[in-house]
């Protein structure tokens, strides 16, 4: 556990992508971005604010941050999360 509160937690991924990767997970179980209503905006905020506390705790000065929604998004774990990513250069477009 990288960080903890008490409406999200991250942690490292069991299958970096890169030098740092790092998932912003919300306790509250919502399975896709797109299954969030509007009750959630405060909570997804703070997702960002985390995974934002997490790559500077991380020393990361330049950072990625990828949700995917869907399993033709590539999401494979159906519970929200942010994968934040860094320690690497990144091309555009992703994927």
């Amino acid at each position: 556990m990288v960080y903890e509160d008490d409406r999200a937690v991250a942690f490292r991924d069991i299958a970096p992508q890169a030098p740092t990767h790092v998932l912003v997970i919300p306790r509250e179980p919502i399975a896709r971005l797109s299954e969030s209503g509007d009750e959630h905006a405060a909570l997804l905020g703070h997702l960002l604010l985390v995974a934002r506390a997490v790559a500077k705790q991380e020393g990361l000065s330049d950072f990625r941050l990828v949700v995917n929604d869907g399993a033709g998004a590539g999401q494979t774990v159906f519970h929200l999360h942010v994968h934040v990513l860094g320690g690497r250069p990144f091309r555009w477009p992703p994927g």
